[in-house]
């Protein structure tokens, strides 16, 4: 396989933002930029977004959203579009957001996994940009040096420890993980699934990256501890990335070239593993029988470009 030839974003990738990360230590900047009434607020409920009917992002203005900055439990710059700062505000906090009657005007809380397929691209890669940084603040309160609690600095973008025998500074997290869609260098992918998939999904073979070892060989380690097929390194080819947010990883899109063979199934990973032929997948029924992965996930965007390939 090739490199990838189209230079079209994956979903959740491409946010439309100047982080502008050289000034979020300039507190009185970042202060003139978020207390702009024409600031964007971007309210982030437990790990779910503000969105409208038709799947549409809910941007509200600070001018009449302002007291969820007041109540919010985390506050995060993201950047700038434009001249109009984007703050993300954490509400998870609250029991009943839908009784603020700003929220309730505009929209409901949804998960992004249920719009984001159709939801404007760059909106929904705000959102999910939003979502991870609200995650990982929710789950780095306390030092994991100390265990003293923690404060939010630089904007949002970093924590440190509040113990002055400690001083830790700790950033956002993101997990590295592979994914790659196996092919016997023909006509033929392997696809397998996980018992707790949707009735009928088949996708690509994924896994994190263990320390000590390189991308290429993730992949080959994961290939062979979940189906048993050996692959050599020079035949693991890059394709893309993808930022996915649920909750805190990055997917390192691969191809992997192996010999047709009869995978085995690891039994506490794999519930089963097949190799289809592109004519089976392009007639895919889309039914409980048979699915391709969703898709706004780099699976569905490895298998379709496989696809146009042959």
């Amino acid at each position: 396989m090739s490199p990838r030839k189209n230079p079209t974003p994956n979903f959740y990738a491409g946010v439309p933002l100047d982080r502008v990360d050289q000034r979020r230590a300039d507190a009185a900047y970042i202060e003139s930029l978020v207390s702009d009434p024409a600031c964007v607020i971007v309210p982030v409920w437990r790990a779910m977004h503000l969105v409208a009917a038709e799947a549409e992002a809910v941007w509200l203005r600070r001018a009449e959203a302002g007291h969820l900055v007041e109540l919010a439990r985390e506050s995060v710059f993201l950047g700038l579009r434009g001249e109009t700062a984007y703050l993300a505000v954490d509400l998870s906090h609250l029991e009943a957001p839908e009784q603020d009657p700003v929220l309730a005007s505009h929209g409901s809380f949804q998960d992004l996994r249920a719009v984001g397929p159709v939801m404007n691209r760059r909106d929904s890669a705000i959102l999910a940009y939003a979502r991870g940084l609200a995650y990982w603040h929710a789950r780095h309160g306390f030092c994991g040096v100390c265990g003293s609690a923690t404060i939010s600095e630089k904007a949002g973008h970093q924590r440190r420890c509040s113990n002055p025998d400690c001083g830790a500074v700790h950033f956002p997290r993101t997990d590295p993980a592979v994914i790659m869609l196996v092919h016997d260098g023909g006509d033929r992918c392997l696809l397998g699934r996980q018992p707790i998939w949707p009735p009928g999904m088949h996708s690509t073979l994924a896994g994190f990256v263990e320390p000590g070892e390189s991308l290429e060989e993730a992949v080959a380690r994961e290939i062979y501890e979940e189906v048993a097929l050996p692959v050599a390194v020079e035949d693991v080819v890059y394709h893309s990335s993808q930022p996915w947010p649920f909750p805190s990883s990055i997917m390192l899109g691969f191809y992997a070239r192996s010999d047709f063979a009869e995978p085995v199934p690891a039994e506490d990973e794999i519930e089963s593993a097949a190799w289809f032929t592109r004519a089976e997948l392009r007639t895919s029924p889309e039914d409980e029988t048979f699915k391709l992965p969703r898709r706004d996930s780099i699976a569905r965007r490895l298998i379709e470009d496989w696809l146009a390939e042959g």
